[in-house]
């Protein structure tokens, strides 16, 4: 009984430090999110473009045999779907398993770069309301205490600490909420870029013989 009553004791002397720390840590965890989620914003209006569009006139070139205006299109844009194919055009001359492994390993190794950043606000979306429900527990008990410690304050100290203790689980959904609504639009981001080199790579197999510049089949 005294282990416990020990141990008990210092918890409660870990809790009674309050839950300031808390929202400390949760302000820090809301920066990584807010960085995250503008330097992941960039990066997709950056590669941003008419796929539809890109892919028709990229198909008519590859129809044509024009495959020198073909990489002049795909090196003007930054998509994963344009380096694909620019990836495919550079190795068109080396047979198709060169050609089609060339630009599935690029589509695989630009994965990761897709989802840099992705992990993070989906455990920030799914943890930090737990981090500021800990808050709110470690904020009742210190009010629960200063309640026992001080009782000629009534009502009023218990309701004053249980309001402060609050402030940890809004401002945890507040962390929450944006990293959420931020990773499951990027997320369909990064599907939609990986549908689109998948596309692209097959339109590129093909066409990948059809060259009018030289008359023949590389």
């Amino acid at each position: 009984m005294t282990s416990d009553f020990t141990l008990v004791k210092a918890f409660l002397g870990l809790t009674l430090i309050g839950a300031e720390w808390v929202l400390w840590l949760l302000v820090g965890l809301s920066i990584l999110s807010v960085s995250i989620i503008l330097e992941r914003l960039l990066f997709f209006v950056r590669a941003r473009h008419n796929f539809t569009e890109f892919n028709l006139t990229l198909t008519d070139y590859l129809k044509d045999g024009a495959f020198e205006p073909a990489e002049g299109l795909c090196a003007s844009y930054r998509s994963l779907a344009a380096r694909v194919a620019l990836q495919g055009l550079h190795n068109r001359r080396n047979g198709r398993e060169a050609m089609e492994g060339s630009m599935e390993g690029l589509i695989v190794g630009e994965k990761s770069k897709l989802d840099r950043g992705l992990v993070v606000l989906g455990t920030l979306g799914n943890n930090a309301p737990f981090i500021g429900l800990f808050g709110t527990v470690i904020g009742i008990i210190k009010a629960f205490h200063d309640l026992s410690m001080f009782p000629q304050g009534g009502p009023s100290v218990i309701m004053s600490g249980i309001s402060e203790a609050l402030v940890a689980t809004a401002v945890g959904l507040l962390v929450a909420i944006p990293a959420v609504v931020a990773f499951n639009a990027f997320n369909r981001v990064v599907k939609n870029q990986m549908a689109n080199a998948q596309a692209v790579a097959k339109v590129m197999m093909i066409y990948r013989y059809l060259d009018t510049s030289t008359g023949s089949k590389p």
